[in-house]
């Protein structure tokens, strides 16, 4: 069980390409993983940061509205979106020039949240949703500094050594993964 005030962030892109290693058409839904992470204690707040292209899809700003939607109905996540940048390469081989959108901005948003609420005493206990290795000092930050309590809620792939050293525990999805499962159809 957890004691004090728990806040869970959420890398969207690492979550949505590290889901690939359960199966390749399996999804999970955000609600049933919150509800999931809350058998250990309630979650006061939870965010989750994303890129997406401008203006996003229909598809994308109703999915991001839903995120939004208050339990028990939705996740009831704090929603922060970033534009994709677009980075212009030339291959090495044949000269050929194509561009690539590319998510900025996310890294520096969650470690951000992660100090800056730390500082402010907004939370006890962290749960991230990322398997970025550039959240070391973040991270280090908030458990050295703040005496912060860190929780990985993450998949076994693509996942840095320099995250897994910080929790105090992991909640590893591929292990729960039928439970959190997104089912498709009425």
């Amino acid at each position: 069980m957890r004691i004090g005030k728990t806040m869970w962030l959420i890398d969207a892109a690492y979550l949505f390409n590290a889901q690939e290693s359960v199966g390749p058409n399996y999804n999970f839904d955000y609600l049933k993983l919150r509800f999931r992470l809350e058998l250990d204690g309630p979650i006061e707040s939870a965010w989750y940061l994303n890129s997406t292209q401008n203006p996003p899809t229909d598809n994308q700003s109703g999915f991001h509205a839903w995120l939004q939607t208050p339990l028990p109905n939705g996740p009831e996540l704090n929603v922060n979106l970033y534009k994709l940048k677009q980075r212009d390469f030339e291959c090495p081989h044949c000269a050929r020039k194509f561009s690539l959108q590319m998510q900025k901005g996310v890294d520096v948003g969650l470690a951000t949240l992660i100090v800056r609420r730390a500082d402010q005493n907004q939370y006890d206990t962290l749960i991230l949703s990322s398997g970025d290795g550039d959240l070391r000092d973040a991270l280090a930050h908030a458990r050295e500094y703040c005496g912060k309590r860190i929780e990985l809620c993450v998949f076994r792939w693509g996942i840095s050594p320099d995250l897994l050293n910080f929790a105090d525990k992991i909640h590893w999805i591929d292990d729960f993964a039928d439970e959190v499962e997104k089912k498709s159809g009425p």
